[in-house]
This record gives C-alpha cells, sequence and structure tokens, in this order.
C-alpha cells in the first residue's frame, strides 16, 4: 500500500456534495484515513468565479502512480468535469500531491505536485491533517509562513 495525499476542489452546484460525492467515488480504491476540513477560498489566476471548497485526504492505495492519476481523472469525468479556460470554473478537481516519498515526473504526472507549496489552499488543509509533513525539504509550517494576501477561510 503506497501512502497518498489528494486535494480535491470544487466551485459550482452543491460544493459541499460535490466533495462528499468525490470522496465516495474515491473510496472505491483509496482507504481514505484523514479528512481536513472544508475550506473556502478565493479563486486563483482567474478571478471572476465563484469562491471555492478545498480539501485534503491522506490515504492509502494499492493503485500505481499512473493507475491513481487515471482512476482521479476518470471520477472527474464521471461527475461531469468539463475544462474551459486555465484556473476556470469546475464541479471538482483532484490532484495528487505526493505518492509515498516518491519524486514522479512524466509527460502527464509530476510528484510532489509542482504548485502546491505557492497554494494556501492546498498547503492549510495539509497541514491541519499532517502538520509534520516535509515537503521537498520544508516543513509545511515554514512552507505556510511564506503565503501572504490568499483568502481562506475554514467551514464548519
Amino acid at each position: 500500500m503506497s501512502k497518498i495525499y489528494l486535494s480535491l476542489g470544487t466551485n459550482l452546484g452543491d460544493k459541499k456534495s460535490n466533495l462528499e460525492y468525490a470522496l465516495h467515488l474515491l473510496s472505491e480504491k483509496v482507504i481514505i484515513l484523514k479528512k481536513s476540513s472544508f475550506y473556502e477560498t478565493e479563486p486563483v489566476g482567474f478571478k471572476d468565479q465563484p469562491w471555492f471548497l478545498n480539501m485534503v485526504i491522506e490515504g492509502e492505495t494499492d493503485l500505481s502512480s499512473g493507475d491513481l492519476l487515471y482512476f482521479a481523472k476518470n471520477i472527474e469525468s464521471k461527475m461531469k468535469r468539463v475544462k474551459t479556460i486555465v484556473n476556470g470554473p469546475r464541479i471538482i478537481d483532484i490532484d495528487i500531491l505526493l505518492y509515498d516519498d516518491q519524486e514522479i515526473e512524466t509527460e502527464n504526472l509530476i510528484i510532489p505536485h509542482p504548485r502546491m507549496q505557492q497554494r494556501a489552499f492546498v498547503m492549510v488543509p495539509l497541514y491541519e491533517i499532517a502538520s509534520d509533513l516535509i515537503v521537498s525539504g520544508k516543513s509545511i509550517k515554514e512552507i505556510m509562513e511564506s503565503f501572504k494576501g490568499e483568502k481562506i477561510t475554514r467551514q464548519s
């Protein structure tokens, strides 16, 4: 079994239900060990869209990293995600943040996720469930101290 961390986000429709349904679908092949709280976050990049609801999970899976990517993309398709513009609105987005201690760089997959350290909407919920984690030689706390201005609110 491989330990994985996934980021989930949505900003269309019933956001909480979208995340819960994605978790249900993920649980078919991922043992979910920990779930962060839900976080409402402002859009990054393209600003003229609804705010997001994001979360991070820690899990275990027998899937290879490539098969996990394929599985996550199939869930996005099943939930009818439509890619419009870069960083645009979406019903669900599932990103692989970490896969064991592996560093992977292929045409379709880079692990650790290449932009995770720049995104409070990933690092804040990751810190909630794995505060002692080291990412690319840096503690999560150290990474989070560099964030300025990105609005993120923990939801009940």
